[in-house]
């Protein structure tokens, strides 16, 4: 077999990247090699591959769950967004430049030739290549410059496969409308649709998608369950909600939690990172963005940032600096991952992410006695031995009094910065830092688990999703497609005025 599908989605956040994991997991189970393919990704969730190229972090799993390690030919144009209207453009595991919205579409004839290469080598070397759709396809706004949805579909005669969120309600309209907007060269390539994070009786349901057939002319290949044990490698920054849960909360190993309180930065970049924590029993971690959040936390987390400087201000305006200072008087320990890191820091010289006002030289909070500078060149490390992480930095730590944390970070105390992501998936050094965390915050009764294995929970998730998708989908149906291409559709006049029955 030699065959690729792109599976797209009614909305961002509609399931897409699990799907396409559980797929490659499933397939891959199957004998069949397999690799993930996204044609452009718009993130600041990012992952180093092996050679040293930056890919969306959802091309890192997916490559996780088909067997096989981060490829930057996985997602071969990231976007990171530092402004509203500006991104970092990265082609090919590397830094290009800066582009703008409104300028984007110059671009698109030389992105188009790369994606097609990468396209093109994959399908060469694997079985099955399974794309995944960015956004949704019905942004006929963005068409003339779409290289991820029906652009790449077309240019590459892909079979489509419509997920939608059905939790999210509306989901018959989104699938309706998302194939109606469509122009009809597009709509044919439409093959059918996938339910998705389903709660209730089926039943129920079927009078629904009998109907969208008969609208569409198009089936739905399957309706997948909602399952709470679904929630790792978040990739969209809409399911970083302020105020939300990480995960689902266990219960403690002794007789207290341990409260963490994670903010919610508007420029948030790798907000994985405190998904190992989220995974220990005990540890009870939410998003905030209010002052009045950080109130009964036992420890604060500054993730990683697209916008360090501006974030930084961020924190300064909504109150939130004064009440990390304020927490950390209280004796109570701070974490800062990359982004979050430099902010702890006396100072920060930018005059690489801040270019829309020129290089600045700003305090930073000065619990860390180090000086952050940023470089022009980005720093881009993939670690196997002795621990596992990842780096995506563009500021380096140009001076330092405080103590050497790890070897891959600075402490003063309760206070501790690392640029590495990825660091608490390592489980020794997770609990070990835990028990310090418990013992600063007053937190006698926690009691650290000592069998918590994080990665072994990302990979359980996978195995979970590969089996929701073989219970609930119709594989074989899938499989055709992939053999065969695109089936014969109706553009939606036609199935309007002669729906199929």
């Amino acid at each position: 077999m030699s065959g690729a599908l792109l599976i797209a989605g009614t909305t961002s956040d509609a399931g897409k990247s699990m799907v396409v994991a559980g797929l490659c997991r499933l397939l891959a189970r199957k004998g069949l090699s397999v690799a993930p393919f996204k044609a452009q990704n718009m993130s600041n969730n990012s992952a180093v591959t092996v050679d040293g190229g930056e890919i969306g972090r959802a091309q890192a799993m997916q490559a996780r769950a088909a067997g096989l390690a981060p490829d930057t030919r996985f997602n071969p144009i990231l976007l990171k967004p530092g402004g509203d209207r500006t991104s970092q453009l990265v082609i090919r595991g590397q830094v290009a430049g800066t582009v703008a919205a409104g300028d984007y579409f110059t671009h698109r004839d030389r992105l188009a030739a790369v994606v097609a290469d990468e396209l093109a080598s994959l399908r060469s070397e694997f079985d099955v290549v399974i794309c995944e759709g960015a956004g949704s396809p019905a942004e006929i706004n963005l068409r003339a410059t779409d290289l991820a949805n029906m652009g790449l579909a077309r240019a590459a005669h892909l079979p489509v496969v419509v997920v939608g969120d059905i939790d999210r309600g509306g989901l018959l309209a989104h699938l309706h409308g998302t194939v109606a907007v469509l122009a009809p060269e597009d709509q044919q390539l439409i093959a059918g649709f996938v339910v998705n994070k389903f709660r209730g009786d089926p039943a129920l349901l079927e009078p629904g998608l009998r109907q969208l057939q008969e609208l569409t002319g198009r089936p739905t290949y399957g309706v997948i369950p909602f399952d709470d044990g679904i929630w790792l490698d978040t990739e969209d920054s809409v399911s970083v909600r302020p105020g939300g849960l990480v995960g689902v909360p266990q219960p403690p190993c002794g007789t207290q939690t341990l409260s963490v309180a994670a903010i919610r930065l508007p420029r948030i970049s790798n907000s994985t990172d405190i998904e190992a924590l989220a995974c220990e029993p005990g540890v009870v971690v939410r998003w905030v963005t209010d002052a009045a959040d950080l109130a009964g936390a036992d420890l604060v987390v500054i993730p990683g940032s697209k916008a360090t400087v501006s974030d930084l201000a961020w924190l300064r305006e909504r109150g939130l600096a004064e009440a990390i200072l304020a927490h950390r008087a209280q004796g109570r320990p701070v974490l800062g991952v990359c982004g979050g890191f430099q902010m702890l820091c006396r100072r920060i010289d930018d005059a690489v992410e801040a270019t829309a006002t020129g290089p600045v030289s700003v305090a930073g909070l000065g619990l860390l006695d180090a000086d952050i500078e940023f470089a022009v060149d980005k720093t881009l490390r993939h670690w196997e031995k002795p621990l596992w992480g990842y780096e995506i930095h563009h500021g380096q730590v140009a001076r330092s009094a405080a103590e050497d944390w790890l070897g891959i970070g600075l402490r003063r105390g309760a206070v501790y910065g690392t640029h590495w992501h990825g660091l608490l998936d390592n489980d020794d050094v997770r609990r070990a830092w835990l028990a310090e965390v418990a013992e600063a915050a007053g937190r006698t009764g926690f009691v650290v688990a000592e069998d918590t294995d994080v990665r072994g929970r990302r990979d359980a998730q996978l195995d979970l999703m590969a089996d929701l998708l073989a219970a609930h989908l119709d594989i074989d149906a899938v499989l055709d497609l992939l053999r065969h291409g695109p089936p014969a559709r109706p553009t939606m006049s036609t199935a309007l005025t002669g729906p199929p029955r």
